[in-house]
């Protein structure tokens, strides 16, 4: 079993690495899409190459976590804890971005 900094750092890392995926798909497909550094912040919409910017930093904090962690990615905890925050983080920010982006939420319903 490994020690708690390491599972904590796998939960941080799962969370930051779900964020890479909207940001790269919407920066990949030309779509603006809500950054930190949009007017105002996480709500208004940053330009595609922000997005990809931004998704990039995301990455690299993930990869960063993991190392300071210094995690063995074979262990099932490890594995387990980070997927688990990556699935719940992924949940809250589609929730987050239904509420502030109404016009792109499923039929309107939450």
């Amino acid at each position: 079993m490994p020690d708690f900094r390491v599972l904590l750092t796998a939960g941080a890392a799962g969370a930051v690495a779900a964020n890479v995926v909207p940001h790269l798909a919407h920066g990949l497909t030309g779509t603006p899409f809500p950054t930190p550094f949009a007017d105002p912040p996480g709500v208004g919409d940053s330009s595609p190459g922000l997005n990809v910017v931004w998704a990039s930093m995301n990455a690299a904090a993930a990869v960063g976590l993991l190392y300071a962690g210094r995690a063995r990615l074979t262990d099932p905890a490890f594995v387990g804890v980070g997927g688990a925050s990556a699935v719940v983080s992924a949940m809250a920010l589609r929730r987050y971005f239904a509420r502030v982006r109404p016009t792109h939420n499923e039929g309107g319903q939450d």
